[in-house]
């Protein structure tokens, strides 16, 4: 899985989109007890999170692999594309829709 959009929200959560469209959110709260991740429970240093593609990684050192966080996280939506013709030509268009 690549990761087009990480972002940090609150109780040590991560807010995900992949490369498939799909959104959902990462709890990193189980690693925090880690000794990698003990800077993480500063929510300032847990808003350092940079998005590798393949991997985040935070200011302090800490990371996970996309492969982690695909086999953790919750998924709550996918971006449905739908494909309409308009005379010759084809428009595709996104839309998230919630998964059920």
């Amino acid at each position: 899985m690549k990761l087009i959009e990480v972002h940090p929200q609150p109780n040590w959560a991560l807010s995900i989109i992949a490369h498939d469209g799909s959104s959902g959110v990462f709890d990193v709260r189980p690693y925090l007890n880690d000794e990698a991740f003990e800077k993480l429970r500063d929510p300032d240093e847990f808003a350092k999170v940079t998005n590798g593609g393949y991997f985040v990684e935070w200011a302090c050192g800490a990371d996970l692999s996309a492969d982690t966080i695909e086999a953790r996280w919750q998924v709550v939506g996918k971006a449905a594309t739908t494909l309409r013709s308009e005379g010759s030509r084809q428009i595709v268009t996104d839309a998230l829709v919630a998964s059920q």
